[in-house]
């Protein structure tokens, strides 16, 4: 084999790393910029005040895109290792053959399961704010929501599914081995299934940002940075575990401890 041979596989894979690098990028750009939502504090008030007397057509499209994008600001850096895997395991399987586009369509898949999560976190976001139980920040003011998020989200981390879902997403090559189907149908549909798993990992994760608020980038950025760890550290198992612990007793003592 030739050098120039040996380095089209590594420039194929910095060229695909660099692609999620730039896509996380200018989502996290377009969500520090806010997204398209107003941030003045009086206008966010006067937002949540008019979210509560009914949405537009506008305004809904705009919170899905916002969810959209802030769904892979949040969940592309953690899909990195699998994107990164396919495209080698692609490279190495069809050689000079294997084309950029086969990666993109693995990606789209991957990101069309996400955008189909976006559409139904805004319509819970659109029942909270019926019922008047959103704070401008878009957290939910109501106490009983906010436990029972806390610790739905923190039994599930303990339940199978979450832990089969999770051992998935943490073993990028055993899981291509697996489900390997070849082509560009092949690609989409890998995508797809690994973005079905990844959802069955962190859907309730996703609630959270119920809790901490929507806009509060701070937690948007710390869960995004738990579901990093969660899916490559190698105690990551463990650490989905003991999360679960520790959000399960906040909301129980969200839901027990009378506010003072």
């Amino acid at each position: 084999m030739s050098g120039a041979s040996r380095r089209a596989p590594a420039r194929d894979l910095a060229l695909v790393a660099g692609g999620l690098v730039l896509v996380v990028g200018l989502a996290w750009g377009y969500l520090l910029l806010g997204a398209g939502v107003p941030m003045d504090p009086m206008a966010m008030a006067m937002g949540s005040m008019s979210m509560a007397m009914g949405w537009s057509a506008g305004y809904a499209a705009l919170l899905f895109a916002m969810w959209a994008v802030m769904m892979v600001a949040m969940m592309f850096p953690a899909a990195a290792p699998m994107v990164l895997t396919f495209a080698a395991m692609d490279r190495r399987r069809r050689g000079r053959e294997a084309a950029p586009s086969t990666t993109s369509l693995f990606v789209l898949g991957y990101a069309l399961v996400w955008t189909s999560f976006a559409a139904l976190a805004v319509g819970f976001q659109y029942a909270l704010s019926q019922a008047a139980l959103l704070s401008p920040s878009m957290a939910t003011t109501n106490r009983a929501v906010a436990g029972a998020i806390l610790v739905g989200a923190g039994i599930y981390q303990w339940t199978p599914l979450k832990q089969a879902c999770l051992r998935w997403c943490r073993s990028p090559l055993d899981f291509l081995l697996r489900n390997w189907r070849p082509g560009r149908e092949g690609a989409l549909r890998l995508g797809l299934l690994h973005g079905v798993y990844c959802l069955g990992c962190c859907w309730a994760a996703m609630l959270l940002l119920f809790v901490g608020g929507v806009m509060n980038l701070a937690w948007v950025a710390g869960l995004t940075l738990f579901v990093l760890v969660e899916k490559t550290a190698p105690s990551g198992g463990w650490l989905s575990r003991l999360a679960g612990t520790a959000l399960a007793l906040w909301g129980l003592a969200i839901l027990l401890i009378p506010r003072g």
